[in-house]
């Protein structure tokens, strides 16, 4: 991440951290992890010179790979809080840059050439069970027509299918490159890894399926570990429940981040 692009909210108007807006320069403390140096700058700065200044104070120790969050000392609190949208500095204040806990990942492009598209247990029994199915069935459909125009492979798996049927008849499997039963969670099964080790190049994986906070965290998290990109196609994959739902894509967010 460039400096300019350090993702932090824009700063809100402060008010309450000192009395009277003199001309010229403010005092401000710039905070940082264990370190805390007083400098200033000019009269209503903003975003841009906080950032400037931090980066002067403290650049050689950012981790520029990591998102941070400015925070202004409110004194009617007793504590730091985040900064809304308009910040200018008109008073002397003391200011922090906070590191999340979380580094950013930049998935790559993609690209036909390196892209396997993953259909994950799509099944009949699921039918009754899954939030929106009708919904998820209708997006992968029309990811596995796309996926058969642009020449992606696509690896489709079925979880138990003697107890939990085929995959739904709206999904039309014609062209895809293996159809296979599995008893596990995850879709990285023996017969999918030699499948993947037989496709050059392969760099990401487009998944899709149910039920979000199982078969499909399962199959991200493993995949990841092996170093392949995951994009998750949000409105084609679901659980029985929105909060399994929900809570499992922000786990995968979180763990595919560490």
């Amino acid at each position: 991440m460039a400096a300019a692009e350090l993702a932090v909210p824009a700063l809100p108007n402060s008010g309450g951290a000192g009395a009277g807006a003199p001309s010229g320069t403010v005092p401000v403390l710039f905070c940082f992890s264990v370190f805390a140096r007083p400098s200033s700058v000019p009269h209503g700065a903003g975003y841009e010179l906080l950032i400037q200044k931090f980066l002067s104070l403290y650049g050689d120790q950012i981790d520029m790979h990591r998102k941070f969050v400015v925070q202004l000392f409110a004194e009617e609190w007793g504590q730091y809080v985040d900064l809304p949208k308009g910040f200018a500095v008109s008073e002397r204040c003391k200011v922090r840059l906070v590191p999340l806990q979380i580094q950013l990942t930049t998935l790559g492009n993609l690209t036909p050439s390196s892209t396997v598209f993953f259909c994950c247990d799509m099944q009949e029994r699921f039918r009754p069970a899954i939030k929106y199915f009708g919904d998820i069935i209708s997006v992968g459909q029309r990811l596995l027509q796309g996926a058969r125009m642009l020449g992606i492979p696509v690896i489709v798996t079925e979880q138990y299918p003697k107890g939990l049927g085929s995959t739904v008849q709206e999904i039309d499997l014609t062209g895809v490159k293996l159809v296979l039963p599995k008893t596990r969670f995850s879709m990285v099964i023996p017969e999918v890894e030699a499948a993947l080790a037989e496709i050059p190049g392969v760099r990401s994986v487009v998944l899709f399926g149910v039920e979000t906070h199982v078969c499909i965290q399962q199959t991200a998290l493993e995949l990841v570990g092996r170093g392949i990109e995951v994009h998750i196609v949000a409105d084609a994959t679901s659980s029985r429940s929105m909060m399994d739902r929900m809570f499992a894509l922000e786990v995968i967010v979180l763990l595919e981040n560490k």
